[in-house]
């Protein structure tokens, strides 16, 4: 009985060593290309985040700050992209341990993606955006955490 107890509290210490914590994606993090670090956050039950920095913030025809030009909604197109939400609605899923049910926003392009969120070290996200909602259509950026969450 001993040796059953000692088992099964063991194995409850390996699960809780490699549970994953649902706010370890909080923090600010750089793109796989270094040109813009994304802060996410949670609101309310889901996670979420936006722009905060730009390698070139400016556009070279015009001297002014980088705006949302490719959005397919012309009514948002002069809108900022540093400070624009560019990923949202993800909840953290433990079976899978990853975040998903969410979606990216690539404003060079003016397309949303799906996208599921999983961290392949503490300091590293991949971060997976997709069409049709199957994965296997899609392409992984690897971002760098830059600051804990804040």
């Amino acid at each position: 009985m001993k040796k059953i107890v000692t088992t099964v509290a063991g194995l409850i210490l390996v699960v809780a060593l490699f549970a994953q914590n649902p706010d370890a994606i909080v923090g600010v993090w750089k793109n796989g290309e270094g040109t813009a670090l994304i802060k996410i956050f949670k609101n309310k039950d889901k996670y979420q985040g936006k722009i905060v920095w730009l390698k070139e913030p400016n556009d070279p025809e015009t001297g002014l700050p980088k705006v949302d030009k490719n959005h397919p909604d012309a009514a948002v197109r002069t809108r900022p992209i540093v400070g624009m939400s560019n990923v949202w609605g993800f909840e953290y899923k433990a079976a899978e341990n990853e975040w998903s049910g969410g979606f990216i926003y690539d404003p060079k392009n003016g397309k949303t993606y799906d996208c599921v969120i999983s961290l392949k070290t503490d300091n590293e996200l991949n971060v997976r955006g997709f069409i049709m909602g199957m994965s296997m259509f899609g392409r992984t950026d690897t971002w760098a955490r830059q600051m804990a969450k804040s």
